[in-house]
């Protein structure tokens, strides 16, 4: 049984303490919302108000706080109070603690402000008394629990081959596909990634929507089956290598011409006009550094 502490105990944080807790370890919440600790307490749940080292052993540290945006940038404020306030408590632990970054953080945050933090307000530097690592989430809101308790894929990061050790055996019961990286950054890059290409490919099909709709159309039988016949859509390989632009016959005739058929109907298309910009910026890439090799 492993000693888990929740450092933020929103959506992501409850679904993975009660997941833990599920699994028959020992779970504490901290969360600084005095109705949220209301709540995790009428559920039987032991919830504090701050977190208190000083007499625990060893234990993992998961930080789950918000991160929301404002604008075109990441509000990274109630995550640094969070990340400043762990930094306290292991000023005073006896223990050898993980610190985990679980939020959805932009990359590089692990390295270039969690671990400055813990080590300001902790007194000691990484490897003293506490680790560091990463281990994005992959919650869907409406099933975060469920989702916690049979995950798809877990990544894990951190410059420490035993704390990745540590954190793999933690987890490895609730099965999934994991995979490991030894630079934080790298796991946080996957978790916006991910999101992101969710994302895009929402957009891209609501856009392929709006033309339907201008023809006529009835989208849904069209993208069930493109979903099958686009080998982008069913071979994890395919595209995913960068710094090549796509060629051939194809690609580059049918995202020109298909931007033409939407400008006679008076249907905008920003996403596909955005896919042939990063193209043509990518083929100029390219075209430069073969001209820098024959130089």
């Amino acid at each position: 049984m492993a000693r888990i502490f929740i450092v933020g105990s929103g959506v992501v944080g409850t679904a993975t303490g009660k997941g833990f807790l599920n699994a028959g370890h020992h779970v504490t919440f901290i969360d600084v919302a005095p109705q949220r600790l209301l709540y995790l307490r009428s559920q039987g749940l032991d919830a504090r108000a701050e977190l208190d080292l000083s007499a625990e052993s060893d234990a993992f540290i998961f930080l789950t706080l918000p991160t929301p945006n404002v604008g075109h940038r990441y509000d990274l404020s109630a995550f640094e109070a969070g990340t400043a306030s762990v930094g306290e408590a292991l000023a005073d632990a006896t223990g050898t603690h993980v610190v985990v970054v679980r939020s959805t953080v932009p990359p590089g945050t692990a390295e270039g402000l969690v671990q400055p933090l813990l080590e300001k307000h902790a007194g000691r530097t990484v490897g003293e008394g506490f680790s560091l690592a990463s281990n994005p989430e992959f919650l869907r809101a409406a099933t975060a629990v469920e989702d916690f308790r049979h995950p798809w894929m877990t990544v894990i990061a951190s410059r420490s081959v035993r704390t990745r050790e540590r954190l793999a055996e933690l987890l490895a019961p609730f099965g999934g596909e994991t995979r490991f990286f030894s630079n934080p950054a790298e796991a946080e890059f996957v978790k916006c990634a991910h999101n992101i290409y969710n994302a895009t490919k929402i957009s891209f099909w609501n856009e392929m929507w709006l033309v339907g709709q201008h023809l006529g159309l009835d989208l849904d039988p069209i993208a069930q089956t493109v979903a099958r016949s686009a080998e982008a859509s069913y071979n994890p390989h395919y595209g995913i290598r960068g710094g090549a632009p796509y060629g051939g016959v194809c690609l580059p005739k049918d995202t020109q011409g298909f931007l033409g058929l939407a400008a006679s109907i008076g249907v905008e298309m920003p996403l596909l006009q955005a896919v042939v910009a990063v193209n043509d910026k990518l083929a100029e890439v390219a075209e430069m550094e073969a001209e820098a090799l024959t130089a």
